[in-house]
């Protein structure tokens, strides 16, 4: 088997969605700590094993998304884990710059339920007009 054949037949057990896209969660390799979410496609998911960097799809632009290409803060990938229904891929990331969602913070799951209320329990680390000039 050539290693285009391997990388086709384990492209093949995720089971892509109707639009050819599985959900992928990047989680801190060290901490655990969820830092976001978003979507890959077969290329992108191909990418990110061949660099092992975080590359996703990006639905809004329709377009392939290397995380950090703009802001700097790659996501260099340590593990890769697919769930027991090939529906969903985990990656464990080393977050360079510690910012890992585009409001400046560093993980998107920034709001927390209290009271009937979405609250904000994470700073600005960064402001996103000077990350994304």
């Amino acid at each position: 088997m050539t290693q285009a054949d391997s990388d086709t037949a384990l492209l093949d057990e995720v089971a892509w969605n109707s639009d050819g896209l599985v959900p992928a969660i990047a989680q801190d390799a060290k901490t655990g700590r969820i830092l976001m979410m978003a979507w890959m496609n077969r290329e992108s998911l191909a990418l990110t094993i061949d660099e092992k960097r975080a590359v996703y799809w990006s639905r809004s632009r329709g377009k392939l998304w290397r995380k950090g290409e703009s802001s700097g803060h790659v996501q260099q990938v340590r593990e890769m884990r697919l769930d027991c229904d090939g529906d969903t891929v985990l990656l464990l990331v080393e977050q360079l710059g510690g910012i890992a969602c585009h409001t400046g913070r560093t993980s998107c799951f920034y709001r927390v339920l209290d009271g009937g209320e979405w609250r904000t329990n994470q700073p600005v680390i960064k402001d996103p007009e000077t990350i994304y000039e």
